[in-house]
């Protein structure tokens, strides 16, 4: 394998204990939500493909919020991580893995965190060149217990678990010696982005960056 797959994620990872994970629906949220977070100290922000605005709301974020890395969740085809080569992101995140999707990041100038669950699925991706992985559905997969259990057989594999993290359950996870960092979303709820409370957002995310 000579390209390096995951150029740059590792260091992006670690900068954080948490990546907020986050579906925008108005494209008038993206700038002054990315701030709030970045402000409060967690800096990497995966915004997913599931609205229309998405692409848009990570352009604005990139040209208009210092200091954000700003990577795409729920890529699931070669497009749509054609459409995030584009924009230059950091990285992009799906939520397991394809021939189709592995092969087209070989073609694409962007780092991706593929997803793995079972011994057999972290296996091919680690013979794909993936080394860091998504662990998703982190809590309905097995959680901790779970989790923990990879790290002997695979310890060259590390996992950025998500999917029903908590902040209660969150430092059980970074606690883990096979895991970078978590992804998350509960520092930036639905209804805060809603009524525009940026300064609860800040605070909430000061508290997810303090957790490590």
């Amino acid at each position: 394998m000579t390209k390096d797959l995951q150029k740059g994620l590792e260091a992006a990872l670690k900068r954080a204990p948490v990546v907020p994970v986050m579906v925008i629906e108005n494209l008038k949220d993206a700038v002054p939500l990315a701030r709030a977070l970045v402000k409060g100290g967690l800096p990497v922000l995966e915004i997913t493909l599931r609205t229309d605005v998405a692409l848009d709301c990570m352009k604005a974020i990139k040209a208009e919020v210092e200091g954000a890395i700003v990577g795409a969740g729920t890529v699931l085809t070669p497009q749509q991580l054609r459409s995030c080569a584009k924009l230059e992101l950091a990285f992009a995140v799906s939520p397991g893995a394809t021939g189709q999707l592995l092969g087209a990041a070989e073609d694409f100038d962007i780092a991706l965190l593929p997803g793995g669950v079972t011994a057999s699925e972290c296996m091919a991706l680690m013979e794909w060149g993936y080394l860091i992985q998504k662990f998703f559905p982190a809590e309905p997969a097995g959680g901790t217990k779970y989790l923990s259990s990879l790290a002997s057989p695979l310890p060259q594999i590390k996992f950025c678990p998500t999917g029903g993290i908590t902040p209660e359950l969150a430092p059980s996870y970074l606690k883990l010696s096979n895991v970078i960092t978590i992804g998350g979303s509960w520092m930036a709820p639905k209804n805060l982005v809603s009524e525009g409370r940026w300064d609860e957002i800040e605070r909430l995310a000061r508290a997810a960056a303090e957790l490590r």
